[in-house]
């Protein structure tokens, strides 16, 4: 066993919101520190473009919120943690602005608030349509204000566990080579989302899944991880997201025949249904053959310049650049992608896990507060409420804890492992098996799903986690090699891929975005619960834990 480089008190992984939230959450005289391999305001939470959900208005309240976020979600959501995020919001919200959060304004000069689909009330806070990246800057500007000191570019490959406690991280410094053990009375995992294992996907890059890799293979079980959103409105080929806030001004969403089609599938919310209802209207519509060139299309015209220019000017900017099209004079084309992960590390409402001493908050975690399919501008909110809870809670836990002592000899066992990467002779390069993984799942695991698809990329996943452990690495050299980060990423994504597609053949029904046309049908008496996903050499192994229901019984 060897000493660690050094210990803190907190280190949280990732340095997106719910990771910056809850480094600010802790409490003067704490170590806290943040590894993050990338920037902290290149973190994809900066990406996010439509609002952030509160009760604010005198018309609306949390309970509302709270309702629609369990109806939304397919009463799948366990409404203990729905309550207290939905409760909390409000004065999240008022503490972001006093933080110095620039939201748009209204009339009267309130936070103006717009509609999104899935609410009863317009209670979805923004700045234009760059919401993440105003709020992802005044945290950074918190962060460096409270001197958080951050591990810039660093990997976290593994977890220190110990006799059932995590004390640090096994963690790859980028910039500089070479494996490192790094210390901690408590870790928070706030690595967002693994969207990426798809082909195209609305998510940056980075977003690999590694969080929940880490925490999976240390004992941390992943709940619900079948629920794939598929926002409805994203570019064709890149996958960009053109945000859900284009159509909470008012945008229209149009087939071939010029007609608004979402009144055949939700007469009453129109283009403000779920995004699990639209994007299997847009599917449909395109299956039907009334798309456009495998698109259907996003009408703002009417809104007006000015109305565009204020409200939404990155729409306007990023369908011009990718794909030449200037929304003021021409829909744009527009169909589903791969979005957002509901399922995640199961914690409870302050984001503790089955391991001592390790927190999850953000996209990672599965709390659950989105149940089957998440409301838009509901995951900007939980990076909030549940990063700034498991900042709290994890501070409680440092103060009755001591030290770890050593690495457990896991930093000996990570290093085997990136030696055997370096010492590979296969002939396929890592960015061959995870582009082979990205269209096995958007063929086989994508918006409509049956038992032989899933089955057969079952088999598939199989295949390229075994063909993921023997890569090529090109680049043998220790500084900035991002082919090694590449190949640790896809062990990552191949190993996710396997619990979402043991996941979605276990659950035979259709809930929100997991839909089957072989069950078509939702099954509260035989599925209104949870699956968990445990670690083991042979694969996933499926228990079921039941749904907290407190106010508002199914229908």
């Amino acid at each position: 066993m060897a000493q660690l480089d050094k210990i803190h008190d907190i280190l949280i992984v990732g340095a997106g919101l719910a990771g910056m939230r809850a480094a600010i959450a802790a409490p003067a005289g704490l170590d806290v520190a943040i590894v993050s391999k990338v920037h902290p305001v290149r973190s994809h939470s900066v990406a996010a473009q439509g609002g952030i959900n509160a009760a604010l208005g005198a018309d609306d309240s949390w309970e509302n919120h709270a309702y629609d976020t369990t109806k939304g979600g397919l009463w799948l959501g366990d409404q203990d943690g729905i309550e207290v995020m939905c409760r909390e919001a409000p004065s999240d919200i008022l503490e972001l602005e006093r933080m110095g959060v620039i939201f748009s304004r209204d009339a009267q000069g309130r936070i103006a608030q717009r509609p999104f689909g899935g609410a009863g009330f317009p209670r979805t806070c923004y700045a234009a349509d760059r919401t993440g990246h105003a709020i992802l800057h005044a945290m950074y500007e918190q962060l460096l204000k409270r001197d958080i000191f951050v591990y810039e570019e660093w990997y976290v490959s593994s977890l220190i566990v110990e006799e059932g406690r995590c004390g640090g991280v096994i963690a790859w410094n980028v910039l500089q080579g070479g494996l490192h053990a790094i210390g901690a009375k408590a870790v928070i995992l706030a690595t967002g989302g693994c969207g990426r294992m798809y082909l195209t996907s609305t998510n940056a890059v980075i977003n690999t899944g590694d969080g929940m890799s880490i925490a999976y293979r240390a004992g941390a079980p992943l709940m619900d991880m079948e629920f794939i959103q598929f926002h409805p409105t994203t570019l064709k080929d890149t996958g960009i997201l053109i945000s859900e806030g284009a159509r909470g001004e008012g945008g229209y969403l149009l087939n071939t025949l010029g007609e608004r089609f979402m009144k055949k599938y939700a007469p009453d919310q129109m283009e403000l249904a779920t995004r699990s209802t639209v994007s299997l209207a847009i599917a449909q519509e395109i299956a039907d053959g009334r798309g456009v060139d495998d698109c259907i299309l996003l009408d703002l015209r009417h809104l007006g310049r000015d109305r565009i220019l204020e409200r939404l000017p990155q729409i306007r900017q990023l369908a011009l650049d990718f794909a030449g099209v200037d929304p003021i004079e021409s829909p744009i084309p527009v169909r589903p992608g791969a979005h957002y992960v509901m399922g995640g590390i199961k914690t409870n409402n302050w984001g503790e896990t089955p391991v001592s001493g390790l927190f999850a908050a953000g996209e990672c975690a599965c709390v659950s507060v989105h149940g089957a399919n998440r409301l838009g501008g509901n995951s900007l909110l939980e990076t909030i409420v549940f990063g700034r809870r498991s900042g709290i809670r994890a501070s409680e836990y440092v103060s009755q804890t001591m030290p770890p002592r050593s690495d457990a000899g896991l930093l000996q066992a990570e290093e085997k492992r990136i030696g055997r990467l370096f010492k590979n002779d296969g002939l396929e390069r890592p960015w061959q098996v995870r582009e082979e993984l990205g269209r096995t799942l958007s063929q086989l695991m994508g918006l409509v799903r049956t038992q032989d698809k899933m089955a057969e990329a079952l088999g598939q996943i199989k295949r390229l986690k075994a063909r993921a452990s023997r890569v090529r690495l090109e680049d043998h050299g220790k500084v900035f090699n991002s082919d090694l980060v590449t190949a640790l990423e896809l062990g990552s994504l191949v190993e996710l891929a396997e619990t979402l597609a043991v996941g979605a053949l276990a659950r035979q029904e259709s809930r929100g975005a997991h839909y089957r046309s072989d069950f078509p049908k939702r099954d509260d008496a035989t599925w209104l619960k949870h699956n968990i996903c445990h670690y083991t050499l042979n694969g996933p192994r499926l228990s079921s834990a039941p749904i907290t229901i407190t106010r508002f019984p199914p229908r």
